[in-house]
């Protein structure tokens, strides 16, 4: 099931990294990053042509409070954002009936890619989530077409899931891989659901 889940001021130090909620503050940076054509149609949503979009989707951020933003430490510069979500189809995916977990989505600027930044990010939320807030369980996907996310989510762990075919907000169905990370701390087995769309290989 789905874990209750609120920012609530928490702030995530890394070797370059600070997470911390968004604040209006953040629209410039935001805005720089989430207008390149490439960034946000690798994560299935179209970059902002504008900077209304960018306030829109700033303050939704702000209100639901479930989305990091990446800054660098030694500038303060937003260059990325890291969210809590909610996963889908939770009515269906039974095996997670009786388990806390959530499933994280992130985006970061082009001029940072390849530098192992998301990585570092990722395992810090990682870290907080399966350690400070106890939960069981988490979910990341990519778009096949995505190789990089596909990387990061290897290097930090995730094993393969299930293969889906989802809807975009490009107005497209992407096949994708959903990967599923168990807390380590804790002794979980699984009892999973249709079989026809599951790929995992437990230990």
């Amino acid at each position: 099931m789905n874990a209750e889940f609120k920012i609530n001021g928490t702030q995530i130090e890394t070797e370059r990294l600070i997470l911390r909620p968004f604040q209006q503050s953040d629209l410039d940076d935001f805005y720089e990053y989430a207008s390149v054509k490439g960034v946000g149609e690798m994560a299935g949503w179209h970059h902002h042509e504008n900077r209304e979009k960018s306030q829109t989707i700033l303050d939704r951020f702000i209100s639901e409070d479930k989305t990091f933003a990446i800054c660098l430490k030694t500038s303060g510069k937003v260059i990325g954002s890291l969210g809590v979500e909610k996963y889908g189809r939770e009515e269906v995916l039974t095996e997670f009936y009786g388990y806390k977990g959530r499933e994280i989505g992130y985006v970061l600027s082009k001029d940072y890619w390849g530098k192992g930044i998301m990585p570092e990010a990722v395992n810090a939320v990682i870290k907080y989530l399966f350690n400070d807030l106890y939960l069981d369980f988490l979910l990341c996907g990519y778009y096949l077409f995505n190789v990089q996310s596909k990387r990061v989510q290897e290097k930090c762990g995730f094993k393969q899931y299930r293969k889906l075919k989802a809807e975009t907000k490009l107005g497209t169905t992407e096949d994708m891989i959903l990967n599923l990370l168990v807390n380590p701390n804790k002794n979980i087995k699984f009892n999973f659901s249709h079989p026809e769309t599951l790929i995992y290989q437990e230990d």
